[in-house]
């Protein structure tokens, strides 16, 4: 198989597993954030009276927390490996720069997290709604799609250009490399999931967890060493692993005009994550064909896709491709654009989203 097959064939597969894992264990931020901080998604909306702040047991409202932190530890500590193995060049990816829009990126991040919040759910969990049978879903993941890409391309493709170019930074280093920096990262990460006792029995957190980590460390090494073509000019970003909103877009854009265009990693993981979240549902008896159920939900859901798209272009990245995959190479950018992701969500929550 040819470098750029065993990349497509890579990506379709790590879709499939990832859809079945987070379909099964309900791995998302959004459902973390809100678990955290005992928020029931839709009160407002539906008129729903909130749930007392002791509905739920401390250990299980951070449950699904601990999985994406968990999620976290395992990618970051097995990416790290592979760089230090030199299997990976993490500085091939988009994440790791020196240079950043010191407006752009937080923006970004405050964006897509409050559109996050309110979509119920970011872009990777859209697609497994969507598997799911979920058609509120499918109106989010076109929003998204099309705004990111009008944001990274399109009309507003020069107004982000400018704005970047004129608010551009430059930092000393783009990630932390210092070995021993490292290891205490991931060892605080590891506390702070362990340090609940209650956690380990939560067994689908803890299997959600451990089993997307690995799909970021196996999403790094299918584009940076098994797909990887060392006789071809590799730019910038060539190498990387799970992402959610450009991906989305060319997948809307290769479902239009695939005459003119190439198979790519994300578009193949965006099919897997449906396909898989499909067979996971059928099998498990739990999809069902949902639809909206108001007019208010419409324009809620219309407004978080939009965010979402937008925010996620200015961010380069979204809570699975910032939040994990980027805070895996310990970049400095990453840090930034998860740290507006999670503010924007709790802002949003504040308000009563």
């Amino acid at each position: 198989m040819s470098p750029s097959e065993i990349t497509i064939l890579g990506g379709l597969l790590i879709g499939l597993v990832y859809g079945v894992a987070a379909q099964v264990t309900g791995f998302c931020l959004n459902r973390a954030l809100r678990d955290r901080f005992n928020v029931k998604g839709g009160s407002r909306l539906h008129n729903v009276p909130e749930q007392p702040k002791t509905s739920l047991h401390a250990s299980e409202r951070s449950g699904k927390l601990r999985s994406f932190v968990l999620a976290l530890a395992v990618a970051m500590a097995g990416t790290q490996w592979a760089h230090e193995r030199g299997m990976i060049q993490l500085s091939q990816s988009i994440y790791v720069t020196n240079q950043f829009s010191w407006l752009l990126i937080p923006v970004g991040g405050l964006l897509f997290g409050w559109g996050m919040m309110l979509a119920r759910g970011c872009g990777a969990r859209t697609l497994v709604l969507l598997g799911q049978g979920n058609m509120r879903s499918l109106v989010v993941a076109l929003c998204l799609g099309i705004s990111a890409f009008a944001t990274l391309t399109g009309l507003l493709g020069p107004l982000r250009s400018a704005v970047a170019t004129a608010t551009m930074v430059s930092l000393p280093s783009a990630s932390l490399q210092h070995r021993w920096g490292v290891a205490f990262v991931i060892l605080g990460l590891l506390f702070y999931v362990f340090k609940d006792r209650g956690f380990i029995k939560q067994r689908r957190n803890v299997l959600g967890g451990f089993i997307i980590g690995l799909l970021i460390v196996a999403g790094w090494l299918v584009t940076g060493w098994l797909g990887f073509d060392e006789f071809e000019t590799n730019a910038p970003g060539s190498v990387g692993s799970l992402t959610f909103v450009a991906p989305i877009g060319m997948a809307i854009q290769y479902t239009m005009i695939a005459t003119g265009l190439s198979l790519s990693f994300g578009v193949t993981v965006v099919v897997g994550v449906v396909v898989g979240a499909f067979v996971s549902a059928r099998v498990t008896s739990t999809h069902k064909f949902e639809g909206f159920r108001s007019a208010e939900e419409i324009r809620r859901y219309i407004a978080g896709g939009v965010c979402m798209g937008v925010g996620g272009a200015l961010a380069m990245g979204c809570s699975i491709g910032q939040g994990l995959t980027g805070l895996s190479t310990l970049s400095y950018v990453s840090i930034l654009a998860s740290s507006g992701i999670v503010l924007g969500a709790r802002w949003a929550l504040h308000r009563g989203h």
